[in-house]
């Protein structure tokens, strides 16, 4: 860095990675500071610059540069040992201490982990730091290849295993002999740990999995209307292997959405389709049940309303993972390898990597929008929605406000006629007309009835 880009770099404001400190007399600042960078995407911090980007510079003794090294390393825990230099800015001298962005994010700090949020350097949570030693251990702490304590072999159904095995040789051409002993399809499956079975084994084929994992419990809900505020029509709790629950939350899902049914012109041939399709409720549902964190107390959810289905799943995304990156090509990193593997074989989940595009394909493929990936709190929530009037698509339709206040008042299946759309904004009826007219052309909303005096508007079925 020469001395042209180090003033520039003076001049401008802090940021994510650059951070002022006035003297060394702020040590434990500037460690957190070091972890913080040393945690996100690494940084400089330049010693000897005040708050507002005024250069004061710092007295350098024979060995001040020595033990700030040594100092750093000291606070430090694994130790970080960062490139230290000083640069002469209008004959003044300012430490840069160049903090490298470590390989797992777990710096502390004089024993506290930070993190670099924007030109602050706050603490993490605990939360977010066992999150990050979990990443880390993700393979060897796998909670599905963990020893199930307690179990023995007399916990597992061998109908349900051999039940498995015929279903991923048909499937998926799983190389394991139908003749095969139950412990020998569990051990080729690695749901053993020499001869003990992991949590993956009683999850996958346990006779009472409850009675081991409480919290394995699925919640099903179906809301009256478009918010949790609505009536609660359905509710119900789904245990049993995750397998079986799978396929119960999956009636629960037809027993409250429609299927829309028509004849197919010039064939006069019945047609019928679920208002959702299939392929990505079932691969939404595998995901929510094979990439949960178990550790945790919350359940997989599955909340329907009026207009769309929420899938809630108390999920671990992998570090530097956000809900945007699941709509972009990926590398699989289930948090229950096991489990996905599981699911792969007998076709209730896709390819490594692939599922959650696949889901976008099939919503896209069925005429629907893109579905949304959001993390909500701890938890993934995966939306389908039946209709493309979402709230970007209004957005993007640039409705007045008489015009969303409309369109609300249709969503909940009521008729609206220009007359009652003149008294409700207090404008006239000729406004009211081209205000419905102009939703009509945008196609939110359509016409109903014949004749001026019969015609109403509802919302489009898009």
């Amino acid at each position: 860095m020469n001395n042209k880009t180090f003033q520039k770099i003076i001049g401008a404001a802090e940021s994510t990675t650059i951070e002022w400190k006035k003297s060394l007399s702020v040590f434990h600042e500037i460690m957190e500071t070091i972890s913080a960078f040393s945690n996100t995407e690494g940084g400089k911090i330049l010693v000897g610059v005040s708050d507002d980007g005024e250069v004061l510079g710092v007295q350098i003794g024979k060995g001040t540069m020595e033990d700030l090294v040594n100092k750093i390393g000291q606070h430090t825990d694994p130790k970080v040992f960062p490139k230290i230099s000083v640069k002469k800015v209008g004959g003044k001298d300012v430490i840069v201490i160049d903090v490298k962005e470590s390989r797992d994010h777990l710096i502390l700090a004089d024993g506290l982990p930070y993190k670099r949020v924007g030109r602050t350097s706050p603490r993490m949570s605990k939360d977010e730091y066992e999150r990050l030693i979990l990443e880390k251990h993700r393979g060897a702490l796998s909670f599905d290849g963990e020893v199930c304590k307690g179990a023995v072999m007399t916990d597992i159904d061998a109908e349900k295993v051999m039940h498995f095995l015929s279903v991923a040789r048909q499937e998926r051409g799983l190389d394991i002999d139908a003749k095969s002993s139950v412990k020998d399809v569990l051990m080729r499956l690695d749901l053993l740990k020499g001869s003990k079975l992991t949590n993956a084994a009683i999850l996958l084929f346990g006779k009472r999995p409850r009675s081991f994992f409480t919290q394995s419990e699925s919640k099903c809900v179906r809301f009256k209307g478009l918010d949790v505020t609505g009536e609660m029509i359905d509710l119900k709790p789904i245990n049993g292997d995750i397998v079986a629950q799978l396929r119960d939350i999956e009636k629960f899902i037809y027993d409250h959405i429609s299927m829309r049914a028509w004849i197919e012109s010039g064939k006069m041939e019945r047609q019928e389709k679920w208002e959702y399709p299939p392929k990505a409720i079932r691969e939404a549902l595998a995901n929510a049940m094979a990439h949960r964190d178990f550790r945790t107390t919350s359940k997989v959810q599955v909340r329907i309303f009026d207009d769309r289905i929420e899938f809630w799943n108390p999920a671990i995304l992998p570090q530097g993972w956000t809900a945007e990156t699941l709509k972009q090509k990926h590398e699989s990193k289930p948090f229950n390898p096991l489990l996905a593997e599981a699911f792969f074989w007998i076709k209730y989940a896709e390819e490594v990597g692939t599922g959650t595009g696949k889901i976008i394909t099939w919503c896209r493929g069925w005429g629907l929008p893109d579905p949304d990936f959001e993390y909500a709190g701890s938890s993934l929530v995966v939306t389908l929605r039946k209709t493309k009037l979402t709230e970007q698509y209004l957005k993007d339709a640039n409705l007045s406000k008489r015009q969303v206040s409309a369109f609300e008042h249709m969503k909940t299946g009521l008729k609206m006629t220009s007359i009652e759309y003149a008294k409700m904004f207090g404008v006239t009826d000729r406004t009211a007309r081209n205000d419905l007219s102009a939703m009509v052309e945008k196609g939110l909303v359509k016409k109903v009835g014949t004749g001026d005096r019969n015609t109403a508007y509802v919302l489009a079925e898009i």
